[in-house]
């Protein structure tokens, strides 16, 4: 999997990349994550890459021509696979897991375009496939959406987590949240495992796993066990 960052701020990725999972990936050549900052084609003596939006208005909006030159750019050297590129946007769709199994999916280098200021210059959105959001607040800047994606879609990557069975039993998948997870030690201060999980007989674990999963999901997300309970009546 790889992935094409376009930032200002590449540096604030270095520690994330480095360690972990993600690391190991790395070295290993499973995945890859390049950075680039689109300051490279800013105006100016000092590079600018934002300017006062026309109409007037607070802040300022990151200009067209620094992040379009970058995308040409990797546009020139990803001519035999094409490119996927994302801009991060609190109008994008909102990030979930079926989004981030959607990107898994993709065969070409995933592009993330992370802004900062007030937003992007309308035009750019012209040069993208699509806009993602990871929910209805503001930050200062995309880098941490993007990290959020890298890692969400990383993970589901052939090579990246040695145990397939964990990533089809956790949170979301089929609209379910987890199940409760238990271990050491057996009671503690009075709470202890339910005995079943001690049982040994895995029909009745798996049994006593869904029951937990709607259980939790029906009290924590009734929005998530509404759409589970329509596709369980499909």
């Amino acid at each position: 999997m790889h992935f094409i960052v376009l930032t200002l701020y590449p540096e604030i990725f270095s520690s994330f990349l480095s360690f972990g999972l993600l690391g190991k990936a790395q070295e290993e050549g499973v995945i890859k994550v390049d950075r680039i900052n689109f300051r490279k084609y800013g105006t100016g003596k000092h590079a600018s890459v934002d300017s006062p939006p026309y109409g007037g208005g607070a802040g300022m909006v990151i200009r067209p021509d620094p992040v379009i030159k970058t995308l040409r750019e990797v546009d020139e050297q990803t001519v035999g696979t094409g490119t996927h590129k994302v801009l991060i946007s609190p109008q994008g769709g909102v990030f979930n897991q079926a989004k981030a199994i959607e990107l898994s999916h993709i065969s070409k280098p995933v592009v993330l375009v992370c802004g900062r200021f007030e937003g992007f210059d309308e035009r750019i959105r012209h040069y993208v496939d699509e806009e993602i959001s990871l929910g209805d607040f503001i930050l200062m800047g995309g880098e941490s959406v993007a990290m959020t994606i890298i890692e969400s879609v990383s993970r589901l990557i052939t090579g990246v987590i040695g145990n397939k069975e964990s990533l089809e039993q956790e949170s979301f998948n089929n609209d379910l949240l987890e199940h409760s997870q238990y271990t050491r030690p057996f009671d503690f201060e009075g709470e202890k495992v339910p005995d079943i999980l001690l049982s040994g007989n895995h029909q009745k674990i798996a049994d006593w796993r869904l029951k937990d999963s709607i259980r939790k999901t029906k009290e924590k997300r009734y929005d998530l066990y509404q759409r589970y309970s329509k596709n369980i009546k499909k």
